[in-house]
């Protein structure tokens, strides 16, 4: 009967999950946000019709590990490295950053050593899946402040593991030098379990991986994958680390392996349903009856983490060389806290490293910035510009300080180029035979030494401000292309450039058909849509392929 009685469980909670989820969707929110409403409905702080909460947690756990073993999947050292100086550095700096000022905020409130860092692990990382998707959704993902975000989360996403390591290590007791001592000896016994893996890994798992792959049985792949997962979790919890962990590192050995792409893909229903139940059971712990009894504080967290996290990121941006509006951007992206830390709350509760008060006030907050997350996303490049526009008026901040003090000759009749990506760089290689002198302007300030190294006049600033428009002398050119993909950018370069010479030629890209008529609106005078010259493209090339092989396929169609 109690096993029946756990099955009715989650059923009931998959389907109020899948109802709201759906629901939460429709609002252009996470649905995440569905499936923690949905336990938190179901619970015992509202309906209470959740009463095998021991079960569920167990099979949350389960969905932890799948979820780790997953993102084991995607990780790999090559693309560690292609992460870039701004992603490596910033983002280590701003995971340190806001993990210590968290901590340091949990000390001031009365709380130990162990769960204050416990807390700054939590709150150190933002959620990758809700502001990808809105970046996504609002075509900014290739803008610069969406690019800064990228490389941000990317880096919060590897840090993940330490993350975990380090609040698995808090939970056990003893003073702080004993802390240190099983710190160490964590590590050790993790550096075991990554040499076992390593030697599976490199002498076992090939042999089995081809024999599944070469099967006619589509099933075997997938079998392999799940037995290694829950094996190697398995592992991790007999030497005392956490499951989680060691599901990750089994998922960073398939990594490497060719079929590592069709064994996410295998995965991933079964993996949807564990992390499913995994949210929808840390809804269970939350109380809307102690929410509204303690809303002033809940309110307080919430706008303490939302104003932090957006000035901790703000600053480091700006130490790598960023403009004051899209460092602030990229802030406001990522001034949430992300879904894991939740997983990092369940460690921390479940080992009694923090107390249920402070458990049910950290769900709450996270939850709440989850829930703000569309809004902030909306708002950002707006009031960053905005910010930035009144900080110069204040004299506090200077639009062409990423300009350098370069004495050159004023260029008349040239053509300014915004942007060196791969478009840029093809426009400026159509013209370099023309005889027209061509100036480049760029926010990338390594982009633009290597336009220098190859001989091209370029510039480090932002188009999109009057200012660097006068610099680059845009009043004497002949015309201005812009090539940055991101259509908001460009539409408000375009403006700029029309409202200094309202009838200077403008030539942009729209990267998708829907903008088009936007960059028209912004002035523009020639507009190359890509998605309908790439569908002439293909059309052409679908001719000529017809035309050299039509003889060949008309002789193989009547073979048969």
């Amino acid at each position: 009967m109690e096993f029946w009685s756990t099955l009715l469980d989650v059923v009931t909670l998959l389907a109020a999950a899948l109802f709201l989820g759906v629901v939460f969707e429709r609002l252009k929110q996470s649905a995440i946000l569905g499936y923690l409403l949905a336990g938190t409905l179901l619970g015992p702080g509202a309906l209470n019709w959740i009463h095998n909460e021991s079960a569920l947690s167990a099979l949350a756990d389960l969905g932890v590990a799948l979820l780790l073993f997953t993102i084991g999947l995607e990780f790999s050292w090559k693309r560690l490295r292609q992460l870039g100086a701004f992603a490596t550095a910033g983002g280590s700096l701003q995971v340190i950053l806001t993990g210590g000022l968290a901590a340091g905020a949990g000390l001031l409130w009365g709380l130990g050593l162990k769960p204050a860092l416990a807390i700054g692990a939590m709150i150190a990382t933002s959620s990758t899946a809700s502001v990808l998707r809105m970046l996504v959704e609002r075509a900014e993902l290739e803008s610069v402040h969406g690019r800064m975000a990228l490389g941000i989360l990317l880096l919060q996403d590897v840090a993940i593991v330490p993350l975990v390591l380090l609040v698995t290590t808090l939970g056990s007791p003893g003073a702080p030098a004993q802390m240190l001592l099983n710190l160490g000896r964590v590590a050790a016994l993790f550096g075991l379990f990554a040499v076992g893996l390593y030697l599976f890994s490199n002498y076992l798992l090939p042999r089995l991986l081809h024999a599944t792959a070469t099967s006619k049985n589509r099933e075997l792949p997938i079998l392999l994958a799940i037995a290694t997962c829950l094996s190697a979790a398995w592992a991790a919890h007999a030497l005392d680390l956490s499951p989680a962990l060691g599901a990750f590192g089994a998922g960073m050995v398939l990594a490497e392996s060719p079929y590592a792409t069709q064994l996410r893909a295998d995965v991933g229903a079964l993996r949807t349903i564990f992390v499913t139940l995994f949210f929808a059971s840390i809804g269970t712990l939350a109380d809307l009856h102690w929410i509204a009894r303690h809303f002033s504080v809940v309110a307080g967290v919430v706008a303490a983490i939302v104003l932090g996290k957006a000035l901790v990121i703000w600053l480091v941006a700006l130490r790598f060389r960023s403009t004051h509006r899209h460092a602030l951007a990229a802030g406001i992206c990522l001034a949430q806290v992300g879904e894991f830390a939740f997983v990092l709350a369940q460690i921390a509760w479940s080992s009694n490293l923090i107390a249920g008060d402070t458990f049910r006030l950290l769900v709450s907050a996270t939850v709440a910035t989850l829930l703000l997350t569309p809004y902030l996303v909306t708002i950002a490049p707006e009031f960053a510009r905005r910010v930035e526009k009144g900080l110069t008026g204040l004299k506090l901040a200077s639009l062409e300080t990423a300009i350098p003090p370069a004495v050159r000759d004023k260029l008349r009749n040239h053509v300014v180029v915004i942007g060196f990506g791969p478009a840029g760089q093809g426009v400026i290689e159509a013209l370099s035979g023309s005889g027209i002198p061509v100036l480049l302007v760029e926010l990338n300030p390594r982009a633009v030494a290597a336009a220098r190294h190859a001989g091209i006049q370029a510039e480090v600033g932002d188009a999109t401000q009057d200012e660097i428009l006068r610099h680059v002398e845009v009043a004497s050119a002949r015309a201005v292309v812009v090539t940055v993909p991101d259509h908001r950018s460009a539409a408000q370069m375009i403006r700029q450039v029309k409202g200094l010479v309202p009838h200077l030629p403008v030539i942009t890209r729209a990267r998708y058909h829907a903008y088009a008529e936007e960059l028209r609106a912004a002035g523009a005078h020639v507009i190359v849509d890509e998605e309908q010259e790439i569908g002439h493209r293909l059309g052409l090339e679908v001719r000529y392929c017809l035309q050299q092989h039509g003889h060949g396929l008309e002789r193989r169609g009547r073979s048969r």
